[in-house]
């Protein structure tokens, strides 16, 4: 009954009604994620793992890659990463065998990107006992290519994002990574002091963050020092991708877990300045360095510049830091509907979108503790969360809905990767969860509404092919709109990198135009909406 309050409460202040149907099992997706668990109490078993909407072999259709762990001690079971192809009806196939993909990894975080601008995305998988690279040889076959890219990372990576950091037209990498683990150096922790529990990375040395600049012919460059990126203090678990200061360069943010998060300034020659205490986004506003796990950076208000979005341990509430301009940040959660609904989750994959194509940036958080028995401790705290999501009322203001989307929605899992696209092609984002230990969740959105947008996808020739950077911005009578491709984001997972528009019942879009990393900028007017544009930067809207 304590639920009907709620459940009115937010229907009331939401005139579109949000609904969301796990349509995994429907849909195809017969993946449950392995830890590697056996009652060790392993610090990775709590953190993987992440996923991806991504469209692989180019039909404009988004696949599904759900990244997948494995045992710490054998025991006769072969765990590999999934990839689903996109049947275009609503449902998937499992064409992970044969593919390349079918590896077993203790893998944790995927960022996707055709980083050879040879048409076709590749793949870089994030593992605990060393990353992969897998270059897409189409015909949905992918060759590891780890060991002659020149790329070397085992150091515990979780998240990484595709850029092009220097713009010089090739994606470049950056790994975020956590800590200093390994079974034999695995410490005792207690929650109540006779049994083990997961130790809190405050026991762990952390490890730097790792840039690879991309030089061309499948070879990369590890430019973390050259960069001014090396810092052995950070734990990071996030990666923002985002232009804070609106300089058209790409600028990074590092969530990190007990450690003071990082926002580092592209000097545009290469190099990048750490601004995240100046900025106001390395702590929560009690001037404590937070456990910080995914992010997302997008412009929610309107204003013209992007802000950021943090999901953060339980207890501390998610962070909706809002873009002041001039390089300064204000937590706007603390004081908001967001604060107070997300005090008591622990938030991994969070990420801004328009779930009701009003034009507004909503807010959604993948939940789910790391200690199974943490209730016994902390009474109001649960190992299975619901998710949470926020209605984007304009102006700043945000609405709990999260009680209205549905039964699906509401049932709690331990989430962590989560990402979204418009598998299905009516419009609307749908979401992807990785959950941990857990089957994969698929909600596809059903909310209703009958709110125009439009779906954009980019193809770079002078700038890198993934157009990564380039800014999109709409005009229409519901007012202006940007948006920009990236990968990143969220939790050790990546999202579709076409860009989709609510239009709320504008029926045109007076002017759509196109800034490329490269420089180059197109125009075009009154472009109809409800369609799926593509937009080549030398040949224009192609379809």
């Amino acid at each position: 009954m304590m639920m009907l309050p709620l459940l009115l409460a937010a229907l009331l202040s939401n005139p579109s009604s949000p609904l969301f149907v796990d349509s995994a099992a429907k849909a195809g997706l017969r993946f449950t994620h392995n830890s590697g668990a056996t009652g060790k109490r392993y610090l990775p078993e709590t953190l993987g793992s992440g996923c991806a909407f991504t469209d692989l072999d180019g039909d404009g259709w988004p696949d599904i890659l759900l990244i997948n762990g494995k045992d710490f001690v054998p025991r006769g079971r072969h765990s590999i990463q999934a990839y689903y192809h996109n049947n275009r009806n609503g449902t998937f196939s499992d064409v992970t065998r044969g593919s390349g993909l079918d590896v077993e990894l203790y893998g944790m975080g995927v960022a996707v990107a055709d980083y050879d601008n040879d048409g076709k995305p590749d793949i870089y998988i994030t593992a605990l006992e060393g990353d992969r690279l897998f270059h897409n040889e189409g015909g949905g076959h992918f060759r590891d290519v780890t060991a002659q890219s020149g790329i070397h990372n085992a150091d515990f990576g979780t998240s990484a994002a595709w850029f092009d950091y220097d713009k010089d037209g090739k994606a470049d990498l950056l790994i975020a990574n956590y800590a200093t683990w390994s079974l034999k150096n695995d410490l005792w922790c207690s929650l109540d002091g006779s049994t083990k529990s997961y130790c809190t990375p405050e026991s762990y040395k952390g490890k730097s963050a790792r840039l690879y600049r991309n030089l061309g012919g499948g070879k990369f460059e590890d430019v973390t020092q050259k960069a001014h990126l090396a810092d052995t203090t950070s734990k990071s678990l996030g990666i923002a991708i985002l232009d804070y200061n609106s300089d058209g360069w790409p600028d990074i943010f590092l969530s990190n877990d007990t450690q003071p998060n990082k926002l580092y300034r592209n000097n545009r020659n290469g190099t990048f300045t750490e601004e995240g205490m100046q900025a106001g986004v390395a702590y929560g506003e009690d001037g404590v360095a937070r456990g910080a796990m995914g992010t997302d950076a997008a412009d929610y208000d309107h204003s013209g510049r992007a802000d950021l979005l943090i999901g953060n341990f339980a207890n501390q509430m998610l962070g909706l830091y809002h873009n002041e301009g001039k390089g300064f940040f204000v937590d706007e959660a603390p004081a908001s509907t967001v604060g107070r609904s997300s005090l008591l989750s622990l938030t991994f994959g969070a990420f801004f979108f328009d779930y009701d194509l009003d034009g507004w940036d909503d807010i959604f958080a993948a939940n789910g503790h790391i200690e199974p028995e943490i209730n016994r401790v902390q009474p109001k705290v649960q190992y299975r969360e619901p998710p949470l999501l926020f209605h984007n009322r304009g102006h700043g203001r945000f609405d709990d809905v999260s009680a209205a989307a549905g039964a699906d929605f509401w049932r709690p899992i331990v989430a962590r990767g989560a990402a979204y696209a418009d598998y299905d092609h009516d419009g609307d984002l749908d979401i992807l969860i990785n959950t941990n230990a857990g089957p994969a969740v698929l909600y596809t959105n059903q909310s209703t509404h009958d709110n125009n947008w439009l779906n954009v996808h980019l193809i770079g020739a002078k700038s890198n092919r993934s157009a990564l950077g380039a800014i999109v911005r709409i005009e229409s009578a519901l007012g202006k709109q940007w948006k920009t491709v990236h990968s990143g984001s969220s939790y050790c997972s990546q999202s579709d990198l076409a860009l989709t528009f609510g239009l709320g019942k504008d029926k045109t879009i007076t002017t759509l135009s196109v800034e490329w990393p490269s420089g180059a900028r197109q125009e075009f007017k009154n472009v109809p909406p409800r369609q799926f544009l593509t937009i080549d930067e030398i040949r224009g809207i192609v379809k």
